[in-house]
């Protein structure tokens, strides 16, 4: 009865076990995944409604699902191979019975109406002595590949973040764009009514008025194509969050916050932060742990086996001293002849390696020219905002004259309404620049490998 009571005891706490290891692994995924996901870095452009966004895209995408699926399979991939670093044991009962024969013989000696049965309960073992590391290896190539993986899954949590705000960002500029096409059309609508009464008083040609219709069309035709990307963008958002008809909320273009401490150089170790930087690396330690195994494939092994358990011809006898059975050797394995397979394999790993050098290299080049264009597009989109920024203030003078010489009539009602057109393009061109600002922001960061270049800035 004690042994049962701390036999329970005994698998609780081995379940507890369990648990709490499990626990553990599940927390420091949910940590990996958070981290991933940068909040910090997001919450530099004051906008809650995307921060929500982005945590309803950590739960929902299944993108990024699947990526946490693949590093599962990985860890389960180093857990199986370091399995083999390992005794293993098994159970292998044997049953059997001899019918009864007219005869059987061992060599000379014949026994007749021969039948018997045979009871083996043993419990088998065996363990390769890993003398020169190979086992070990094979788990550290093992957990190479899980590196890597775990390197795909940030550069999906990084394109999949950055490519949605992206979106984001352009539908807010669409919104903006739409409101002020409406107004360009009001205000065209009224251009075109005030020509139409010139050319019924003969103050105008009929080809005045035709320039002005066809503008409306333009400015018309101009918002219909800004609705169909709006819906566009809509759509895409919806899938990137698994929605089917939800309301995409955003902030309006008024609220956005434009990030002013973005460093306009960048030192070119930033690459080592990269996913695919460092996917490389892995790459390149996975396949040098492959070339040295496959040199150790070489090299003799040996397997220590044991057996121990009983072995009966009557079922009675089963449990008693005489029938107990042990034994134990060791086994030495080498290939004399393999028909070259194995060094083969070692010229295959070998070329492998050098393939990954090659592929490290290229992507260090592939690297430095993706920051350095990311960079390039926010200096430009930076510099063009500022001239739309001094051109919108300008314009803006040259409304307000013409509202000024309205007032004391040296200005007709028509000169306000053309200049007030233009005020408004002049603001259409700040507003897809203030966005393209932030959309070259979010690219240098992706190009970046996702660092946070505000916090970047302050160590340059």
């Amino acid at each position: 009865m004690k042994k049962l009571i701390l036999f329970i005891i005994f698998i609780t706490l081995a379940s507890c076990n369990v648990q709490a290891k499990q626990t553990q692994t599940e927390d420091a995924d949910i940590k990996r995944q958070i981290e991933y996901l940068n909040i910090d870095w997001w919450q530099n452009f004051n906008d809650d409604i995307l921060i929500e966004h982005l945590k309803n895209l950590y739960q929902k995408n299944y993108d990024l699902k699947n990526t946490e699926l693949k590093i599962k399979e990985s860890e389960k991939i180093v857990k199986l191979q370091f399995a083999s670093e390992l005794p293993s044991i098994s159970f292998d009962g044997f049953i059997a019975r001899d019918f009864r024969s007219s005869e059987q013989r061992f060599g000379s000696m014949s026994i007749p109406s021969y039948a018997q049965t045979n009871f083996q309960l043993p419990l088998n073992a065996s363990y390769e002595i890993d003398i020169w590391g190979k086992n070990r290896l094979k788990t550290k190539s093992a957990e190479q590949k899980l590196e890597i993986v775990k390197q795909a899954q940030r550069a999906t949590y990084i394109a999949l973040t950055s490519d949605f705000a992206g979106s984001y960002y352009n539908l807010i500029k669409t919104d903006k764009l739409i409101q002020i096409q409406n107004e360009l059309i009001n205000i065209q609508q009224e251009i075109v009514s005030k020509i139409r009464a010139k050319y019924e008083i003969g103050m105008c040609s009929v080809n005045e008025v035709l320039t002005e219709e066809k503008l409306l069309t333009s400015l018309t035709e101009e918002k219909n194509n800004l609705e169909e990307k709006q819906n566009t963008l809509i759509n895409v958002l919806r899938a990137y969050l698994s929605m089917r008809d939800e309301e995409i909320i955003r902030t309006s273009f008024s609220d956005i916050k434009l990030i002013e401490n973005i460093p306009e150089k960048f030192d070119t170790s930033i690459i080592e932060h990269r996913p695919d930087f460092l996917q490389a690396e892995s790459d390149i330690k996975r396949l040098g742990y492959d070339v040295r195994v496959a040199r150790k494939e070489l090299l003799p092994s040996f397997i220590i086996f044991g057996q121990i358990g009983l072995n009966a011809y009557n079922f009675s006898d089963l449990f008693k001293t005489f029938t107990q059975l042990a034994s134990a050797g060791i086994v030495p394995q080498f290939d004399i002849f393999s028909g070259g397979r194995k060094t083969a394999f070692l010229k295959l790993k070998k070329y492998q390696y050098d393939e990954a050098l090659n592929n490290y290299q290229k992507t260090i080049i592939e690297d430095i020219k993706e920051v350095n264009t990311a960079l390039c597009a926010f200096k430009v989109s930076k510099k063009n905002l500022s001239q739309a920024e001094e051109r919108i203030k300008i314009q803006d003078k040259i409304y307000s004259l013409a509202q000024d010489k309205n007032d004391i009539g040296s200005a007709s009602k028509l000169d306000v309404l053309y200049n007030k057109e233009n005020a408004l393009l002049v603001q259409k061109d700040k507003i897809s620049n203030s966005i393209n600002y932030i959309i070259s922001v979010i690219s240098l960061y992706k190009a970046a490998g996702g660092m946070n270049l505000s916090e970047l800035n302050e160590n340059i």
